[in-house]
């Protein structure tokens, strides 16, 4: 007589475990999947119109256009008499002269605070007015009709912090065929944002559905980081959970299909067979990009750092009116005054973006040198030595220009030897620093903008390449997410008791039917 042994009590736990294990594979799936795959199919597709279309915003190009001539024969104060009349005890991390409604004035950045000063008189500049926005856009625009101009803290197009300072903002229309609507800031008087009908249309189709970016939720950006951190999060948790459901219910035997499933269930499993993986990156890309936990902090030049570089802390510049006056004449709307290595320089900024240097004290042509600018670049991370410095004259995969973001070159890169692998740049002309990386940010530039807007430097040079990827995988994107759509929506209505349509129940008898 043959006994059989009951099988051991280990291997029944453990059979009941991945029993249980799976079920909450499926239950993980299916309610996520029902929850977030329309959300999934929106993102697909404004994903694709922001290809074309990015959220409005103001390039330095664009900010140049909208500023006025230089009046240098008007200026009677100097920059360290605009200082004093600010009430600056140190050198503020910005001042330059602009004009404003063809009166020159000093627009001073310390911090958060904006301070404008008038070069005339040295007094104070007040707010801006709605009219005096008006007459803003008016001297910008001659040719067309504007306003009525409104006063208002938050829209649609100006929710970011980035606006914070400027606030209230001035929105001021202009009667052209774009539909354009220009941002005054009251604290300033200068243009701080644009949009027209283009832009404002097919981002409702593109940037705003896709970052959840309506104004009740973004004007508070903790309160928005929240929403997309607990958005994508389940959503890639749909993702993972859907992917290995796949994997589990691929045929692989010859002859066979691939998918057991008919119907939209078939499309769902083969779309998620197919672009399951970039799904998966996508989303986990995507919700990288509000740096949950602030697992990628952001390090900035310490201020001290930069008033080390500087080589000047007082509140003082000795650029004298005669050096003013005697600026190259040329198309210039913006004159900065800064410091460098203790050195004082002007940088003069046309339409042309050009920025001719001038030595703040004596008014003649400046000069920077590689060498002198890597030397005053050590103050930038203290007690770290320089690893290595060189200069770049082409784009590489850490210094590129998108279509938001134009990089100069050639730019000076300096490497530290601190723990956390510093990096900053500087502008070779003028010697100003343009940014500051480490390993972590380096790192985010693999895992959110090579992954989720495909920035990688194999379509360098060939956006259309690039394109045609992104096309392709978003709608495997989309097809997974609208198959998932249909199936979700059958199963509520199954769970909510309603029947299908006859025609649904008479394609599933016979479907029934041909595959007993």
């Amino acid at each position: 007589m043959k006994f059989i042994s009951p099988p051991a009590a280990g291997a029944g736990r453990l059979r009941s475990l991945k029993t249980t294990g799976l079920r909450w594979l499926y239950l993980t799936h299916r309610w996520v999947g029902i929850f977030t795959c329309l959300l999934c199919a929106v993102w697909f597709i404004s994903g694709l119109v922001m290809v074309y279309v990015p959220y409005p915003g103001l390039s330095d190009r664009d900010r140049m256009t909208y500023s006025e001539p230089l009046s240098l024969e008007r200026v009677a104060i100097t920059p360290g008499e605009a200082l004093a009349a600010a009430g600056l005890k140190a050198f503020p991390s910005q001042i330059k002269l602009a004009t404003l409604r063809g009166q020159p004035v000093y627009r001073i950045v310390d911090g958060k605070s904006r301070i404008t000063v008038s070069a005339v008189d040295g007094r104070p500049v007040p707010a801006t007015t709605p009219a005096q926005a008006e007459e803003t856009v008016r001297r910008l625009m001659p040719d067309h009709q504007v306003g009525p101009a409104r006063t208002l803290f938050h829209d649609q197009w100006t929710v970011a912090q980035g606006f914070d300072p400027h606030r209230p903002l001035l929105r001021v229309p202009v009667r052209d065929a774009a539909g354009l609507t220009l941002y005054v800031s009251s604290r300033t008087g200068e243009v701080v944002n644009d949009t027209t009908r283009w832009e404002r249309g097919w981002n409702w189709l593109g940037s705003i559905p896709h970052w959840i970016y309506l104004t009740v939720i973004r004007q508070d950006n903790e309160v928005w980081r929240q929403v997309i951190m607990w958005t994508s999060g389940p959503a890639l948790v749909g993702a993972v959970a859907g992917a290995w459901i796949g994997i589990l219910r691929m045929r692989l035997k010859s002859g066979q299909p691939v998918s057991p499933y008919l119907g939209w269930m078939q499309w769902h499993h083969l779309a998620g067979l197919i672009g399951g993986l970039f799904a998966i990156l996508w989303v986990f890309s995507g919700w990288l990009s509000v740096n949950p936990f602030h697992l990628f902090p952001r390090r900035e030049v310490p201020p001290a750092a930069m008033r080390v570089y500087a080589g000047h802390k007082a509140a003082t510049y000795p650029a004298s009116l005669a050096v003013l006056r005697g600026l190259p004449p040329g198309d210039a709307r913006e004159a900065r005054f800064i410091w460098v290595g203790g050195r004082p320089l002007i940088v003069l900024m046309g339409p042309d973006l050009s920025e001719p240097v001038i030595d703040g004290q004596t008014g003649a042509s400046a000069a920077q040198t590689d060498a002198a600018l890597f030397e005053a670049a050590r103050a930038l991370v203290p007690g770290a030595q320089a690893a290595f410095a060189e200069r770049l004259t082409q784009e590489d995969a850490y210094w590129y220009s998108t279509r938001r973001d134009q990089r100069r070159l050639p730019v000076l890169r300096v490497g530290f030897a601190d723990p956390a692998g510093t990096w900053v740049h500087i502008d070779p002309t003028t010697g100003e620093v343009l940014g500051r990386s480490d390993r972590s940010r380096r790192l985010y530039r693999w895992l959110f903008s090579a992954i989720h807007a495909w920035d990688l430097p194999i379509f360098r040079g060939s956006d259309l390449a690039r394109q045609i990827v992104i096309w392709v995988l978003s709608t495997a994107g989309l097809v997974l997410s609208v198959s998932g759509v249909v199936v979700g929506w059958r199963h509520l209505k199954l769970k909510a008791g309603i029947r299908p349509s006859r025609p649904i129940r008479k394609f599933r008898a016979n479907r029934k039917a041909r595959t007993s």
